[in-house]
């Protein structure tokens, strides 16, 4: 019974949804509710730090149906964007109904198709991890399953990591980096694993090559069948899902390093060079994401497994606060740069 209340994650596209079919100022519904509800609810419910006993978690290891609450996920985010497109398309609509609407489907593209994609690509099951790079293609970021997986579980919380936000850097600027640097990387990533298996830029076994080939015929179905404003509804709805993605990355190793021993080598990444929140709402809404520490301890474990350790940063906020807050750089840096552990913050030469 515990676990139903997971189902919670499904108000982001239930918002969306009532944002479709009612439209007016309900196109607004789902950032209203993302980022300006949500974080009230953070402040109103209770911190929960426990973890679940080893029973309990022995029994959830193996195929459980909070697994097929992720699977469902592909449904919600491809129907969503489908009725998104036709609304748009079809009905005469004001200017702020249609970023609306585009905007909130950015946002379930964001949380209920990246981070479940994020989730599932950590899966050993071939099948969970297709279901994975399906939910990263709306947001035309197939790159990031081998970026994440290969470069960022890597190199986190190090200077090679274009996911780690710097002290100091502000929010637009990490970005600009991290998209950059991700999708290269990608390339740098998938360029070594072909030549270690002897096989050239055309193989088969390219997946950037066939990432770039279906986000391609993705956009132009888009066009083809509903136009350019179908175009640009699903670009514009991607680039603000990609943009919730980055906004996460920032939070999560946010100012965070690992030291350098004197081999040259970084030190393995440990339970203290992530940020989490045990505030409910942000936990359930992003599927235990914010328990970030344990995921990189573990990465193939699942959400619901996921344990709090106390020796891991703690943020004073969810993170779906936290994001909001993130725009707003004097602010974050106000809240965040004094919580960064004095041994981990930049050297300033005297």
């Amino acid at each position: 019974m515990k676990d139903l209340k997971y189902l919670s994650a499904y108000l982001v596209p239930l918002c969306a949804i009532i944002g479709v079919f009612l439209q007016g100022p309900w196109s607004l519904l789902t950032p209203v509710y993302a980022f300006v509800l949500v974080p009230i609810l953070e402040l109103l419910f209770p911190v929960n730090d426990t973890n679940i006993s080893d029973e309990e978690k022995q029994s959830k290891a193996t195929l459980h149906w909070t697994d097929f609450l992720l699977y469902l996920n592909v449904i919600i985010v491809f129907g969503i964007i489908y009725f998104t497109i036709t609304t748009i398309t079809s009905n005469k609509l004001s200017s702020y109904e249609m970023i609306g609407l585009i905007f909130s489907c950015g946002i379930v593209i964001g949380s209920n198709g990246i981070n479940v994609a994020h989730e599932l690509g950590h899966r050993n099951s071939k099948v969970e991890q297709f279901l994975g790079k399906l939910l990263l293609l709306p947001a035309l970021y197939m790159h990031f399953f081998i970026e994440h997986n290969f470069g960022h579980h890597l190199h986190a919380a190090t200077p090679q990591d274009p996911a780690t936000a710097k002290y100091n850097q502000p929010l637009y600027h990490f970005w600009f980096t991290s998209i950059t640097r991700q999708y290269t990387n990608a390339w740098r990533i998938q360029m070594r694993l072909l030549k270690g298996e002897k096989h050239s830029f055309l193989s088969y076994k390219n997946d950037m090559l066939w990432y770039t080939i279906f986000q391609i015929l993705y956009l132009y179905s888009a066009y083809y069948f509903f136009g350019s404003i179908g175009f640009q509804v699903v670009l514009f709805a991607a680039i603000a899902g990609f943009l919730l993605l980055e906004t996460i990355n920032y939070i999560e190793h946010y100012g965070l390093r690992r030291k350098k021993r004197e081999s040259g080598r970084y030190e393995r990444v440990r339970e203290v060079h992530s940020w989490n929140s045990n505030h409910v709402f942000g936990r359930i809404m992003l599927f235990e994401l914010t328990r970030h520490s344990d995921h990189h301890y573990r990465a193939n474990k699942k959400y619901q497994l996921l344990d709090y350790h106390e020796i891991s940063p703690q943020l004073p906020y969810g993170y779906p606060t936290s994001m909001v807050l993130a725009l707003f750089p004097p602010i974050w840096f106000k809240i965040m740069n004094k919580r960064v552990p004095e041994d981990q913050k930049p050297v300033i030469p005297s």
